[in-house]
C-alpha cells in the first residue's frame, strides 16, 4: 500500500456541536455540513493541509456504513498530533482549544525527549496533542 492518507474521519455524537468546535472554536476552514439530503450522509470536512482533510461524521452513520456495531468510544485509541513552530505556539493553540470548550487533559509542558507539548479532548473525547519538536521542520 502506498501511504497516502487524504481524510481523517472522527466519529461524533452531535455534528452541529462538533462543527462549532472545529470551525468557530479552532478556526478550521470548512464549507459546513454537507450531505444532509442523504440518510446517513451528513458530514463536515475541514481543510488541514494540502491533500489532507479532517471529517466529522455521526458515529451512528459510521457504524451503519461500515457494518460495525456501534460501541462505546475510547479516547485512548489514538491521538491526533498537531505540530507547531514554537513553544509559544503550543501555548496559544492550547488556550484557543480551551476557549473553544476543549478539556485540557495534559497542560503544555517540557517533554522528556526535549520538546514541548500538551493534550486536549474535543467535545467527543478525541485526543489532540499540540507539540513543538525541535528536531522537526513544520509547515507554515
Amino acid at each position: 500500500m502506498k501511504p497516502q492518507v487524504t481524510v481523517i474521519t472522527l466519529g461524533v455524537d452531535d455534528l452541529e456541536k462538533s462543527l462549532l468546535f472545529y470551525r468557530d472554536g479552532l478556526g478550521l476552514p470548512t464549507e459546513g455540513i454537507v450531505g444532509k439530503e442523504f440518510e446517513h450522509g451528513a458530514v463536515a470536512f475541514f481543510d488541514l493541509q494540502p491533500g489532507l482533510k479532517l471529517a466529522i461524521w455521526n458515529r451512528k452513520d459510521i457504524a451503519h456504513e461500515t457494518k460495525v456495531p456501534l460501541s462505546e468510544p475510547s479516547p485512548t485509541e489514538f491521538t491526533l498530533g498537531h505540530n507547531v513552530n514554537s513553544k509559544a505556539e503550543v501555548d496559544k493553540v492550547m488556550e484557543q482549544a480551551k476557549q473553544a470548550g476543549a478539556i485540557i487533559t495534559d497542560p503544555a509542558h517540557e517533554t522528556f525527549w526535549g520538546g514541548y507539548s500538551g493534550h486536549f479532548q474535543d467535545p467527543d473525547g478525541h485526543l489532540w496533542e499540540i507539540v513543538w519538536n525541535p528536531e522537526w521542520d513544520t509547515l507554515d
